[in-house]
């Protein structure tokens, strides 16, 4: 009887061992709701290459913005941007018995147009932000990792170096929202021309010294090299058009609260690259008004402040509810024309039974001009004997510009999310006289 029982028991964890099996090789089948992949397992083949060590890569971004109401021009259209990545994550201790030893290779091409610049807009001045922030950096492919990371001391002192942007490790943040005041670091958004967020790569070392579980801290080094945002120079590795170094520092503490996870980061930045004086000349005057060359400053500096807080759980699942975050950026008001911006997100995941993979998300963002950049754009006005708006030759003048974002994503599939938004945009670019503008955004998410 108990042989039988043993026999019967084997059967049945046969059978629902087949199960599984069958699940899981229909969810490795391309176009699988529950493969991790768009193009499946690839007969199984995929799943063998991450075991030797080579993860291949393959994902697409693209945006539609629409310009609903108001703006500078409020002629209805939308623009569609998007962005191609392609790439391998490499472990080399599988590979070449490297103890400790990871790499990276990633391409991405980007291409499109976008509603911001002369529809939200105006020309002349643009937006502050973008309510596509997949656009930008050039319809080309760029290198934008190409980088060996290893691990000493048990873990406790992380070295990356090779070709990568300073927002892969500092001041990094999702991109769960399509306007660009929400979405990855912001610090690159306003440190004008400085600090290059993806898909743009730098000459880097990044070291990483992790103090506990809970806390770390990393300095690195990035070469700032303006003409790496040339088009064709996607894959300029030489280090010929040097302006300068970037030296960001940063310390990141992930604690948990009520057992829920948390993020708080506290960074500051250093550029060596001489940086102009955005009002005033050699001599303590007004440039607009002398005529005489800006300043030239031997440096430029900022810091910043990001905390993200799980704040709930949902009926006592982790992977489900609300969560917080906010961002903040200050910057050098000698040189910089953003002096500093805000934020503010609330993202649900998991709002509904039925769809415990969505999430919801609200934004809001304050993004604030330099008052010295108004001040000359007044001057220069001046100079030039012109004061009304509609006068091509006027300087807009620019002072704070504030993003709304509320959007829903709809997780389609394992590796396909859809995010419908509405963005509203008060004082585009900072200008008073355009009006405000309501945008319909779409954005699409898919791994290959």
């Amino acid at each position: 009887m108990k042989m039988k029982n043993k026999a019967r028991l084997i059967c049945q964890v046969s059978a629902a061992a087949a199960l599984v099996l069958a699940g899981n090789a229909m969810a490795d089948e391309a176009f699988s709701s529950d493969s991790k992949w768009m193009t499946g397992d690839w007969g199984g083949e995929r799943t063998k290459l991450i075991e030797q060590g080579i993860d291949i890569k393959m994902d697409y971004v693209g945006e539609v913005g629409a310009n609903l109401h108001g703006g500078f021009n409020d002629d209805k259209t939308a623009r569609y941007a998007d962005q191609f990545g392609l790439g391998a994550a490499l472990d080399l201790e599988k590979l070449f018995g490297w103890d400790n030893t990871q790499a990276k290779i990633q391409l991405t091409n980007r291409n499109g147009e976008n509603i911001s610049n002369d529809r939200i807009g105006d020309p002349r001045a643009g937006t502050l932000s973008s309510s596509q922030e997949v656009y930008g950096r050039g319809h080309m492919v760029r290198l934008t990792q190409l980088w060996i990371q290893h691990q000493f001391f048990d873990n406790k002192l992380d070295v990356k170096a090779g070709y990568f942007g300073e927002g892969e490790d500092f001041n990094t943040f999702p991109c769960e929202f399509q306007n660009l005041a929400f979405c990855g670091s912001q610090v690159g958004n306003w440190a004008t021309n400085i600090w290059y967020n993806w898909p743009v790569s730098q000459a880097a070392i990044r070291v990483k010294y992790n103090i506990n579980d809970e806390l770390y801290a990393q300095i690195g080094a990035y070469n700032q090299n303006t003409s790496q945002l040339e088009h064709g120079n996607g894959f300029k590795l030489s280090g010929s058009g040097t302006n300068g170094t970037v030296l960001p520092v940063e310390l990141v503490w992930s604690p948990k609260v009520n057992n829920l996870p948390g993020e708080y980061r506290v960074g500051y930045y250093k550029s060596t690259s001489d940086a102009d004086d955005v009002l005033k000349d050699d001599n303590g005057q007004n440039a607009a008004t002398t005529g005489n060359p800006y300043r030239v400053h031997d440096s430029k500096h900022g810091y910043w402040f990001v905390a993200q807080q799980q704040l709930t759980n949902h009926n006592g699942d982790a992977s489900r509810g609300l969560n917080i975050a906010a961002n903040a950026t200050f910057h050098d008001k000698d040189t910089n024309f953003i002096d500093n911006y805000q934020s503010l997100m609330f993202v649900y995941k998991g709002p509904f039974d039925a769809r415990p993979k969505d999430d919801v998300g609200i934004g809001f963002a304050r993004i604030h001009v330099n008052d010295d950049v108004k001040k000359n754009a007044e001057l220069t006005n001046a100079a030039n004997g012109v004061s009304e708006y509609d006068n091509p030759l006027f300087s807009p003048i620019r002072e704070t510009e504030y993003n709304y974002e509320i959007n829903y994503g709809f997780h389609v599939t394992n590796w396909l999310t859809v995010r419908p938004n509405l963005q509203y945009v008060t004082h585009p670019g900072g200008v008073d006289e355009v009006d405000n503008a309501l945008v319909a955004g779409l954005k699409i998410q898919s791994v290959f």
